[in-house]
């Protein structure tokens, strides 16, 4: 148990340095920021989960020392819990098989994702109703909270009127960024909490402490009641009000756990086909610069929930010669 504390307090110190350095301002701390998660997931897949546990309360509380109770919470609520559930709900096994052949059945990958989503969409959450219990106050603060931070980038005072340069009509701008924030800010976390597990579990698993085998990506699922799920909160996004607000932000959040799916029909399907380093290298560059792409893979893995693509493919290919 001591061994566990002392990875936990260090994970926690090493989470709470990357998560503090984007007070520095600089886009190098942006990047070591979203990267906070890493060393308490790491602690979690290696270790235990209280070992996990204890780095989330341990750097939530150095941060609320150093800081305030605002770096506490943000720590707490966008790094710590979720870090620690989801490797909590990674090493979660259950005896499977019969007498003769006992096995261990693991937490499936597909259903990581989906709570990678879920947590996701509940930060933006927290961040939204941080503003006010309604959709008024939510965009009125976002917006002032935007514009202060605009006027300190231009070296303006607070009370001069906005001025961005190269932009003809900033408070439009505003208006823009209001609405589009909290859907974006749901796929980037979703996007973060996914990478930091992935990276998290390879970490682990070239260390030698890995108790899980490695899943089999390109084989993973959503149980189905994900996709009415979607549907509710795409339907819920159009109502207006603040519900709308948030269903528009879990709504992406999901869309993108869809797209993460996309990725592993892709990989299952283009399997056997000569240009297969091609077509999987073209769609990870393309995601990358373009970030429109990812659209087609949240399609294709709402198609193969729908349609079982991967199995049609694999009836069709037929089995593997021996």
């Amino acid at each position: 148990m001591m061994q566990i504390a002392l990875i936990g307090i260090g994970a926690g110190a090493a989470a709470t340095l990357l998560f503090a350095s984007v007070s520095s301002g600089s886009w190098l701390s942006v990047a070591l920021f979203y990267l906070a998660p890493l060393p308490i997931m790491i602690a979690g897949l290696g270790w235990s989960h209280w070992a996990a546990l204890i780095a989330a309360l341990t750097g939530s509380l150095a941060l609320g020392a150093v800081f305030n109770f605002v770096f506490l919470l943000a720590f707490l609520a966008g790094a710590g819990i979720p870090a620690w559930w989801l490797t909590y709900l990674a090493m979660l096994a259950r005896p499977a098989g019969n007498g003769a052949t006992p096995g261990l059945e693991w937490y499936p990958p597909g259903r990581l994702v989906v709570w990678a989503a879920l947590l996701a969409a509940m930060l933006v959450t927290i961040a939204i109703l941080n503003f006010g219990f309604d959709a008024e106050s939510f965009r009125t603060g976002l917006s002032r909270a935007l514009a202060h931070l605009l006027r300190a980038e231009t070296g303006e005072t607070p009370d001069a009127p906005l001025k961005i340069p190269g932009v003809e009509h900033p408070r439009q701008l505003l208006d823009f960024l209001v609405i589009t924030i909290p859907p974006a800010a749901a796929v980037l976390a979703t996007v973060t909490n996914v990478l930091n597990l992935w990276l998290a579990g390879r970490v682990v698993k070239f260390s030698g402490r890995l108790a899980r085998p490695w899943p089999e990506l390109s084989a993973m699922t959503f149980p189905r009641p994900v996709t009415a799920v979607l549907a509710v909160a795409m339907g819920l996004s159009f109502v207006g009000g603040l519900v709308g607000i948030v269903a528009g932000a879990l709504s992406a959040s999901l869309l993108m756990a869809y797209g993460v799916l996309g990725f592993a029909v892709l990989h299952a399907v283009t399997q056997h086909m000569d240009a297969r380093g091609f077509l999987l290298g073209g769609t990870y560059v393309a995601v990358l610069v373009f970030g429109w792409p990812v659209l087609a893979l949240c399609v294709l893995g709402l198609i193969d929930i729908a349609f079982d693509l991967r199995g049609r493919v694999a009836n069709k290919r037929g089995p593997p010669v021996t």
